[in-house]
């Protein structure tokens, strides 16, 4: 389904210009699974997937990967029901693979502070990885943290913007368009 480049309409609310189509994620996401099958090539690779805004972008990536990878997910979050972090990290979810000696390349949809993942890599670097690496549909460079992970796959950088679609969210909304849009500071007041 194309999406036209107009403003984009959700109950009757403008939310912003589309970021990235369809189209352009499925570009990128086959672009990226090229280089981290090389990347990979006679590894055990563990494909870790951050629940639930990573879904929509992890599948689309693993469709790309050439390599018989395994799937896992594991839940964090340090947001709630606020557009910025709280730097609390909390795990909902965790692994059911036995990591030991294999390689991880955690999914994430953004990548904002760092925290999270930061707290992610140290968390599963616990459990005896080969490597534990970062793929992030979007990374948001200007607001890392000092101690905040580095993303080493990134599908697009992003502006401070808060942004939703293709999995990301605002308080559970928007997580099915089919695109990557944001929310300006007055929409976030009328939802």
């Amino acid at each position: 389904m194309a999406v036209s480049k107009d403003d984009i309409k959700v109950k009757g609310m403008t939310v912003g210009k589309v970021l990235f189509t369809e189209e352009q994620i499925i570009e990128r996401a086959t672009e990226l699974g090229r280089q981290i099958t090389e990347d990979y090539a006679g590894k055990q690779l563990i494909v870790l997937g951050m629940i639930k805004g990573a879904v929509l972008w992890m599948s689309e990536l693993v469709k790309h990967i050439d390599l018989d990878v395994k799937l896992d997910f594991i839940a964090a979050s340090s947001y709630g029901s606020s557009t910025t972090s709280s730097g609390v990290v909390k795990v909902k979810k965790d692994v059911e693979m036995d990591l030991y000696k294999k390689d991880v390349l955690i999914v994430e949809d953004i990548v904002d502070t760092g925290t999270t993942l930061a707290f992610m890599q140290k968390y599963l670097a616990e459990r005896g990885p080969s490597s534990v690496k970062i793929c992030s549909m979007l990374d948001k460079p200007s607001r890392r943290t000092e101690n905040g992970a580095r993303v080493d796959y990134t599908g697009f950088q992003v502006e401070d913007l808060f942004v939703i679609g293709y999995g990301l969210d605002y308080d559970e909304k928007f997580r099915n368009l089919p695109y990557v849009s944001y929310l300006e500071p007055e929409d976030v007041d009328k939802l």
